[in-house]
């Protein structure tokens, strides 16, 4: 068994990078003046000429070192560790409720049963008034 380390496939990083930034391939090939044919091309190759990783760079608005490096699982201990059980992170804002749903739930539930017996009421009392 080799314990030789696998290059990084920078198309792959490329690709993981652009989908991340929810951009298609055509955006990022119009931001670079090639085809989207040219941009799959790229995102399938394991090396990128660097003249060209610096001007994709430049398109993803990241460094070219952000797509050397690149790493699924580092995205994913990110996510994780910036989740919370209170609340989800939203551009860096946490929205919190400041009431129990369910007491609301419970609230209107309360005010609909008392609609009805006010509304059974009345409608005893027409039935008996005439």
């Amino acid at each position: 068994m080799s314990t030789a380390i696998k290059p990084k496939h920078i198309g792959r990083n490329i690709s993981r990078i652009r989908e991340l930034k929810d951009m298609k391939q055509e955006a990022l090939a119009q931001a670079l003046g090639m085809s989207q044919q040219a941009i799959s091309v790229i995102e399938n190759s394991e090396t990128v000429d660097e003249q060209k990783l610096i001007d994709i760079a430049k398109a993803l608005d990241v460094s070219v070192e952000a797509i050397k490096n690149f790493s699924e699982e580092a995205v994913l201990n990110i996510i994780g560790n910036t989740y919370h059980d209170n609340g989800i992170v939203n551009a860096g804002l946490n929205y919190n409720c400041t009431f129990n749903p369910l007491d609301k739930v419970v609230e209107l539930y309360e005010r609909l049963v008392q609609a009805e017996k006010d509304k059974v009421e009345y409608l005893e009392k027409l039935l008996n008034g005439k």
